[in-house]
């Protein structure tokens, strides 16, 4: 079912710094912080559809033209494809990058599954993903990225799969990785170096970087160096990072700070992003409506640096912060 119309264009430049990705909208279940009550009360699949249409409605409205999505986000890769098929003219100003190498298993549960994605960097697994993504997107398929790639992944070393991301680059596709862990930087920094038939393989890479897990910085810092599209997810740590979660001694600096700008943790954790000089794409990572407006205040809150050296004390050892993340409930 078609959402409503987008609203229109909006008054201010578009937003080319800020993204909307579709992580917590394309399933029922979710590690960010609050989906009890960021979505409705029934997460069926066509609940899930109208939130998602009602996101990319507003953030298309608010200037957002880069749309980020995933094999393995439930039927998110589905909703957006919607969304564009529905607006011809729309989808023609719009990037979207999406995401191959999870295969989404939760059978449209919130929780109680013992495994929700299975990663798998193989060169047949790419061919039927990449596939299905044609199915749903054809030649909308800007960004297309190698899920969660980690220092031991088969991506940085199968040869095979390195000529099928070549041949993908060569129709025109940004080909790039995601990275997760507490190795993102030696992700990015082995990715830098290969090459196929003596061309660099990857142009993009989307990274978690926040307050509390900056440590992939100089690495993206080198990717942005080398041209690639550098990408910033999870820049308030799963919901860690906004306001009715940031209650803690651990994030008293943000509070600080962003009691003084008047403004609410969520911005000043995405200006902070948004602040550094190699981000060049910041997503929203938001369920509700309310929740995008909050997040796209950012784009009017400018960071000097003695704001951002009152947030540095945030930073948290990298181990540290991906045990937690990897606590985190699905729900």
């Amino acid at each position: 079912m078609p959402a409503a119309p987008a609203t229109g264009s909006t008054s201010r430049p578009p937003l080319t710094r800020f993204g909307l990705g579709t992580a917590a909208v394309g399933r029922p279940g979710y590690i960010t912080l609050g989906r009890d009550v960021d979505l409705p009360a029934e997460r069926t699949v066509e609940a899930l559809r109208r939130r998602t249409h009602e996101l990319l409605d507003a953030a298309y409205a608010a200037g957002v033209r880069y749309f980020d999505t995933a094999r393995s986000y439930g039927r998110a890769e589905q909703f957006v494809a919607e969304w564009l098929d529905a607006r011809p003219a729309e989808s023609a100003e719009v990037t979207v990058g999406s995401k191959w190498g999870y295969t989404y298993t939760a059978d449209w549960q919130a929780s109680g599954v013992p495994v929700h994605e299975v990663k798998e960097h193989t060169a047949e697994v790419f061919d039927r993903q990449l596939k299905e993504t044609r199915a749903l997107l054809g030649s909308r398929l800007d960004v297309y990225l190698v899920h969660s790639v980690t220092p031991d992944s088969p991506a940085l070393t199968d040869p095979a799969l390195h000529e099928r991301l070549a041949g993908l680059a060569a129709e025109g596709v940004r080909v790039g990785l995601s990275t997760s862990g507490p190795a993102q930087a030696d992700t990015v920094r082995a990715a830098l170096e290969l090459t196929v038939d003596g061309r660099p393989l990857f142009a993009a890479v989307q990274s978690t970087w926040n307050v509390l897990e900056p440590s992939a910085g100089p690495a993206l810092a080198a990717a942005h160096a080398a041209g690639w599209l550098v990408v910033v997810k999870e820049g308030m740590a799963n919901g860690r990072l906004a306001d009715r979660n940031a209650t803690g001694p651990d994030t008293a600096a943000l509070r600080a700070v962003a009691t003084r700008a008047g403004t609410s943790c969520d911005a000043l954790a995405l200006a902070a992003v948004a602040a550094q000089p190699w981000a060049d794409v910041v997503l929203s990572g938001a369920a509700a409506a309310e929740q995008l407006a909050s997040n796209l205040a950012a784009a009017d809150l400018h960071l000097d640096e003695a704001r951002l050296a009152e947030l540095a004390p945030l930073a948290e050892p990298a181990e540290e912060y991906w045990r937690t993340r990897a606590a985190l409930p699905w729900a």
